[in-house]
């Protein structure tokens, strides 16, 4: 459901929401239109379960068999830590571009500006790894959509080089939209997240009436080290799936009342996408026509619905993943211009005052849309190299985004050491009049778990494991890729504000 706000004229009074941004120093250039159905929209249509669970399966499941179920619910309770700080966040500091906001104003604007730098980037290898699920769909819907050789599997020459292409047509067409008016971005992004809520009930409830197994089947292991191995390597599709529950305030100058909808709808968008893709993956795992052929843990939950169902209802319910594909492409492209154009307002980018403008006619940031969606084009022409460039892409950009988070979670957990963080002022109040969100007397062991948990995760995700990235041998750039990435984009950074100078 959209909102629309009053929107203030020079002749007329600025209404609370642009009053209360302008105490930030900001100018409300962005159209606040979004309601509460719109925010959470936001949040769980960046996760997207049915694109990424389909996309990322099959990694899981080769490594831990079936009980990489667990790292599922593991991997939720630490986001959950995570989300629970940013809720707080969200209530205080609704701004576009809130992981580079919080840094910033939790700690230093160097500081600031390098969690920004690296979200900026993992934000756009996101979107490249996202337009490269269709892959995992759309051929398994019709051969047609193999348009670049015949074997569709993603780890194959032909199908990595396929991808690439049908990521570049839905780049495409998700530009475009992110350069409209946002009535049209938020239409779009509501009935794609509708569509995926209504396919996954429907999937999870085939799926499990359907099964062949009993669910003592998710204590079975894999080859991988047994329940270790599974959690360690398996973790890596619910690192995937579970992030960008932030998005609801990336979009807080959008939304109607952001200082009580963020907070919010940043939990309701991660809780909802937890349990639906926990169900998807447990009704994969009972509903799969075999656990041994081989055929799981290289094509994944499309050969389970195309299998299980047949290949009518299982393609139609395919097309809806498609959907929630193109829905997800979307929401991390806005997410990620939000991102550009809240560091390029500040004058903290290359080319800021061409990436910050937003046209009157449009309330959009369309330089900083175009900009993140050829610089994500460029990306997926790794996968014409190698299959290999799509997992090193997908575990690159976790690996970025968790150490973002970090970047907050650290800080904010000095200051609460520090006895500079804590309940907020009574007067602090939503635009309701309630207490601002606040953890209380939880926020700091919530916090210090918050952190470990993702500096463990950002570790074991960035490990340079030959079997994982390297499957094949003889590319040793792809086993250190995340670690040359992430070392790389730093020093980029830094040769930047060197050259430039001391940031305003």
């Amino acid at each position: 459901m959209t909102v629309t706000a009053p929107t203030s004229t020079p002749n007329s009074a600025p209404t609370p929401d642009e009053s209360e941004l302008a105490g930030f120093g900001y100018q409300q250039e962005l159209r606040r239109r979004m309601g509460r159905y719109a925010s959470f929209a936001a949040g769980f249509s960046f996760i997207s379960v049915l694109t990424t669970v389909f996309q990322f399966f099959a990694l899981g499941y080769s490594f831990g068999g079936p009980a990489f179920f667990w790292t599922w619910p593991v991997v939720l309770v630490g986001q959950l830590l995570v989300a629970a700080c940013f809720a707080e966040l969200a209530a205080r500091y609704p701004l576009a571009g809130a992981v580079y906001q919080w840094a910033t104003r939790l700690s230093t604007p160097a500081f600031g500006w390098y969690a920004g730098w690296l979200m900026v980037i993992g934000r756009v290898v996101v979107v490249g790894a996202a337009a490269l699920a269709l892959q995992a769909v759309l051929p398994a819907i019709w051969p047609g959509f193999q348009l670049i050789g015949g074997d569709p599997s993603p780890t194959s020459a032909s199908g990595a080089a396929n991808a690439a292409l049908l990521g570049l047509i839905l780049l495409t067409l998700t530009t475009v939209v992110n350069v409209l008016d946002n009535r049209v971005l938020t239409a779009v992004n509501t009935i794609g997240v509708t569509a995926e809520i209504v396919g996954v009930a429907l999937i999870v409830t085939l799926l499990l009436t359907h099964a062949d197994r009993d669910p003592g089947i998710v204590l079975h292991t894999g080859d991988a080290g047994g329940a270790i191995g599974a959690l360690l390597i398996g973790s890596f599709t619910a690192a995937y799936v579970l992030i960008g529950f932030e998005s609801a305030s990336e979009m807080s100058e959008e939304t109607v009342n952001p200082r009580r909808t963020a907070p919010r709808t940043t939990f309701s968008a991660l809780t909802t996408s937890g349990v639906c893709g926990g169900l998807l993956l447990l009704g994969g795992l009972l509903a799969a026509p075999s656990l041994t052929d081989g055929r799981l843990a290289t094509e994944g939950l499309s050969y389970v619905l195309t299998s299980t169902l047949g290949d009518g209802l299982g393609k139609v319910l395919l097309a809806d993943v498609v959907v929630a594909i193109c829905a997800a492409t979307l929401a991390i492209q806005t997410s990620a211009t939000r991102m550009l154009y809240s560091m390029a307002r500040d004058r903290q980018l290359p080319l800021s005052g061409t990436l910050s403008k937003v046209p009157a006619r449009t309330g959009m940031p369309a330089t900083a849309a175009v900009t993140v969606g050829v610089l994500a084009a460029l990306l997926l022409l790794l996968n014409f190299l190698s299959p290999e460039a799509l997992l090193a892409i997908g575990t690159t950009c976790i690996v970025m985004v968790y150490l973002a988070y970090a970047m907050v979670t650290g800080p904010m957990l000095v200051r609460r050491l520090r006895g500079q963080w804590g309940t907020p002022h009574p007067d602090d109040r939503d635009e309701k009049g309630d207490p601002l969100f606040t953890l209380g007397r939880w926020g700091l062991p919530i916090n210090a778990l918050a952190l470990v948990y993702g500096i463990a995760m950002t570790l074991n995700l960035a490990w340079p494991r030959a079997e994982v990235y390297d499957p094949s041998g003889g590319h040793w750039y792809f086993q250190w890729f995340t670690l040359l990435f992430v070392g790389g984009s730093l020093v980029a950074g830094a040769t930047y504000r060197a050259l430039r100078g001391r940031l305003r």
